[in-house]
């Protein structure tokens, strides 16, 4: 029962360093995520403001105006 109980111990007692040791992994996962995102906002902006792109915009609202009900 006593080594149960010590065994026990000894792995919760590795859990927790293992866990520390993680610690500034969450920190990096989420500055390259934001990194990520910030890069595909602008490809998406220039693509979105680019003229081609544009002007289809722009016929497709003109379109959905100039409808008929």
């Amino acid at each position: 029962m006593c080594q149960a109980v010590r065994a026990r111990l000894r792995a919760l007692v590795c859990g927790m360093r293992a866990a520390r040791r993680d610690t500034g992994m969450v920190t990096s996962e989420y500055a390259m995520g934001i990194v990520a995102a910030v890069g595909f906002a602008v490809v998406l902006y220039k693509v979105v403001t680019s003229g081609t792109v544009s002007a289809e915009l722009q016929a497709i609202v003109k379109g959905a105006l100039d409808a008929r009900m």
